[in-house]
């Protein structure tokens, strides 16, 4: 194929990076990002690993980052070095002239999968047979795909971050008596508590049960709906990592993310988002312990990142992103090399529809962020 500027460039299977030891792949990702210039924007979402972090133009949290991509609509390819829900966000929120690659399309979220659209409707049907639709509010974070975006866009409801999700959930609250909240139990369990919502007014739905697994009286009773998920990573620390952490370094503090457990959030000292513990971290006075529980990558960079400081990572267990690590140096290469060529591979397109109703859901909740 001919490439704009008239260079000539083959189309080398997937395969063929791997062998390519690491310097020659860095060699040829900073040149091909040179000659592609102001046309591409890398983005890098926290957990990814080093070998790509590196290259990325703009780094953050997922919605940052599509935030930003949004903002940069004179770059017409968006690569997106995170996972799926996170390209199909920065699809939404770009413009149609512009295009988002994501370099591995099995870089998904285990969390995200927990839930999906014939379930989810299931369930919204189940739980309106016991009480109004009127009164419940369907809530995602925003891990989860486009269709879930819309169908709580469609209905009233909104998108939340694990930064704004209490923001969020009290705008819900004004305006309806109760929330289904999906697909993160632990986020949805962790802010309700801290916003003052007793227990006994959650139940957990599990979407393989009847009725989520509840009587119709718990479901009348109920504020809010929590869906059975979770992410694979958080729930690997556990509360007696917290109480190893105390007792072989006193006076450490203990900062978790809000996907982790309630019971090791309830023994921790902070818990916010992946942009809420590095400034922190990075804020704290030098000499200061923290022990870190969010996902490995993030923490050994927190660590290299901040050598005035003691930063230990919050599980004896390797708990780094699966998914979000399959994008790599030869993936990387690869998808620029092949959109230099030309030939665009893993675009993340989000049907009309989908798109339409995400975009209210997601402009909801940036009206309130």
């Amino acid at each position: 194929m001919e490439h704009p500027i008239g260079l000539k460039i083959s189309e080398p299977d997937l395969a063929d990076y791997y062998p390519l030891p690491p310097e020659t792949l860095d060699e040829r990702i900073a040149d091909v990002k040179a000659r592609l210039s102001d046309r591409l924007l890398i983005l890098g979402h926290n957990y990814q690993r080093d070998e790509v972090y590196k290259f990325a133009d703009y780094k953050g949290d997922s919605l940052k980052l599509s935030q930003y991509a949004a903002q940069q609509k004179d770059r017409e390819y968006i690569v997106f070095c995170g996972v799926k829900f996170m390209a199909e966000t920065a699809d939404i929120l770009t413009t149609s002239e512009q295009k988002v690659i994501l370099p591995d399309l099995a870089a998904g979220c285990s969390m995200a999968d927990m839930a999906d659209i014939d379930t989810v409707e299931t369930a919204w049907q189940e739980i309106t047979r016991f009480i109004p639709e009127s009164s419940i509010t369907p809530i995602t974070y925003i891990n989860s795909s486009a269709d879930l975006k819309a169908f709580c866009g469609e209905r009233g409801g909104l998108v939340c971050t694990s930064t704004n999700a209490e923001r969020i959930i009290r705008w819900a609250f004004k305006r309806r008596e109760k929330i289904l909240f999906f697909p993160d139990q632990h986020l949805g369990r962790n802010t309700c508590k801290r916003m003052g919502i007793p227990l006994n007014e959650m139940i957990l739905w599990d979407p393989a049960k009847p009725n989520g697994g509840n009587h119709p009286e718990a479901l009348q009773k109920a504020r809010v709906f929590l869906w059975q998920g979770f992410c694979s990573v958080h729930q690997m620390f556990q509360p007696h990592h917290v109480d190893y952490f105390r007792k072989q370094y006193p006076g450490i503090k203990i900062i978790v993310h809000p996907e982790c457990s309630m019971e090791v959030a309830d023994k921790s000292d902070l818990m916010g988002s992946t942009e809420y513990i590095i400034r922190t971290v990075t804020d704290a006075p030098s000499g200061s312990r923290w022990a870190v529980g969010t996902e490995l990558n993030l923490v050994n960079r927190l660590k290299r990142d901040n050598p005035d400081k003691e930063v230990y990572f919050l599980s004896p267990m390797v708990c780094m992103c699966s998914t979000m690590f399959r994008i790599d140096a030869p993936h990387l290469l690869w998808s620029l090399e092949r959109l230099e060529a030309g030939s665009i591979v893993n675009r993340i397109i989000v049907p009309e529809a989908d798109r339409t109703w995400a975009k209210v859901a997601l402009e909801r909740m940036l009206e309130l962020a």
